[in-house]
């Protein structure tokens, strides 16, 4: 008993509306149908795990956590409630929300659990709202020294907090019945991931997200075995893969803490499997999303973190692609020349990269045309605080619209809605009204809420453009075209990564 005030437990407890009796009700009743038929909590004892920080005993927390996730609506962690594994197994905690970085017997268990209630939250129609992110620099500091040391590989390590075992299932969703994989069975989900990713760029990421999180479950029943260290880094691949997917299309459909815990399980998942440039890639997902919210200086810290901790073996034009985020950054913060400079420094690797080694799979959709695409972005952002800038967006975002190839329907959208959003800025309207049609004759096919985020910031450009009747036209056709709900709004500028 730490005789200190459990303020994370208290703050969701206060958002649930329960009474300390009920809560205590509810915890028996999960608890029996989990097969705990001797657990006896009373509101006495819920008192002391609020007030005096005291912490439960297995499996208790796990049902907390599925409670408290199936109220509020969004994923609830043990950590979130403030139990924190590393001291109920007599470890040190960790000083951060999610007692980051996780030890390798963990990671597979945090997946399997954060999945499993995300898809419950997917069945019963209920939305991952409210709950926040954490800075760059919280997340910085926490995964510093654990992402530039190789993993550890623990043949013999105990199994903590076992997913599979009956006493650790969470109550609320289905538990997979994991079987060891071989070659084969790894290949289809190499397969599958490729399928998902082809999905997410044509249509975004909201049809597809519930089956790339059920994937992703099941593939953290599997690493929960002991598979031969070959097979064992491909399936820690397969869910460093699956979880970037997952993180990508929640943050695709506005689900951001959900999108952010997603990016942080893929960076765990790919250093388990000996892949630091996958898990520099995934963190550099975490700084587009926290570009996207506004908050470039996040951005930065998290892009400090990917670019450092990405090790030598990355290849130039991955190291190229996470410049061009890193300058998207600096546009938001109106830093021009810094922008420019690191753009620089992106076209000279990207264009060192003669093809000799290939490319990763999680790459290959980072091509030339991206390439373009994303200094469109960056330039068009910059726009915003210098509008000299907007002539070179609309020189890359024309490029980006040469070059894109057929299935990436999504970003062909941001490449319109970038340069009609140049060119209004530049102050021409008539090429402004042309792009930002074409835009609209595919965004109403897409899932995407982001495409949505940017033709809100292009719509705003249009205000000074009302006394041309085309343009009030234009407007009239976004207003109906855009959800009465507003997603999360990107930043001024800004507004989505490609």
């Amino acid at each position: 008993m730490t005789k200190e005030a459990n303020t994370r437990l208290a703050d969701l407890f206060g958002l649930t509306g329960w009474s300390k009796g009920e809560l205590a009700r509810m915890v028996n009743r999960q608890a029996a149908v989990m097969g705990h038929l001797q657990l006896s909590t009373d509101t006495s004892r819920v008192r002391r795990w609020i007030e005096t920080g005291e912490t439960p005993r297995d499996p208790v927390p796990k049902v907390l956590a599925a409670l408290f996730t199936e109220r509020l609506g969004r994923v609830v962690t043990i950590e979130d409630l403030g139990f924190d594994r590393q001291r109920r197994t007599g470890r040190k905690a960790v000083s951060n929300p999610d007692g980051l970085p996780w030890a390798p017997e963990r990671t597979a268990a945090v997946l399997t659990e954060f999945t499993g209630m995300d898809l419950m939250l997917n069945r019963r129609g209920l939305v991952g709202a409210g709950a926040a992110l954490a800075t760059g620099p919280a997340l910085t500091s926490a995964m510093y020294d654990w992402l530039h040391t190789d993993p550890a590989f623990a043949a013999d390590s105990p199994q903590l907090d076992n997913p599979l075992h009956p006493s650790s299932a969470v109550a609320g969703y289905d538990r997979y019945e994991a079987v060891p994989v071989g070659s084969e069975e790894i290949e289809a989900l190499e397969h599958s991931v490729e399928v998902f990713r082809a999905w997410d760029a044509s249509r975004g990421g909201g049809l597809q997200r519930k089956a790339v999180v059920g994937q992703l479950n099941e593939v953290g029943g599997m690493l929960s075995y002991r598979h031969p260290p070959h097979l064992q880094r491909r399936l820690w691949g397969v869910a460093a893969n699956l979880a970037v997917l997952a993180g990508w299309m929640s943050h695709d459909v506005g689900l951001e803490p959900t999108a952010q815990k997603y990016f942080v399980i893929a960076a765990h998942a790919a250093r388990e499997g000996g892949d630091r440039p996958r898990a520099g890639e995934a963190l550099s997902r975490a700084a587009r999303q926290m570009v996207h919210l506004g908050r470039p200086d996040d951005a930065l810290d998290l892009m400090k973190l990917a670019q450092s901790g990405s090790g030598d073996e990355t290849l130039p034009r991955t190291r190229a692609m996470l410049q061009t985020i890193e300058a998207w950054a600096q546009a938001s913060m109106g830093s021009g020349q810094a922008m420019r400079r690191t753009l620089g420094q992106a076209e000279e690797l990207f264009v060192s990269d003669t093809g000799g080694v290939p490319c990763p799979s999680w790459m290959q959709n980072f091509d030339e045309a991206d390439f373009h695409g994303m200094q469109a972005l960056a330039y068009r952002t910059l726009a915003e605080h210098d509008p000299s800038a907007a002539g070179v967006a609309q020189q890359h975002a024309g490029r980006a619209l040469e070059l894109r190839r057929a299935g990436h329907d999504r970003s062909m959208i941001f490449d319109h809605i970038s340069m009609a959003s140049a060119c209004f800025i530049a102050d021409d309207p008539e090429q402004g009204d042309h792009y930002a049609r074409l835009a609209l004759l595919s965004i109403g096919q897409n899932s995407s809420h982001r495409t949505w985020d940017r033709l809100r910031e292009m719509y705003r450009l249009t205000s000074r453009y009302t006394q041309y009747s085309r343009i009030q036209d234009l407007r009239d056709e976004i207003r109906i075209a855009l959800p009465l709900k507003k997603g999360p709004q990107g930043p001024k500028g800004g507004g989505a990564a490609l």
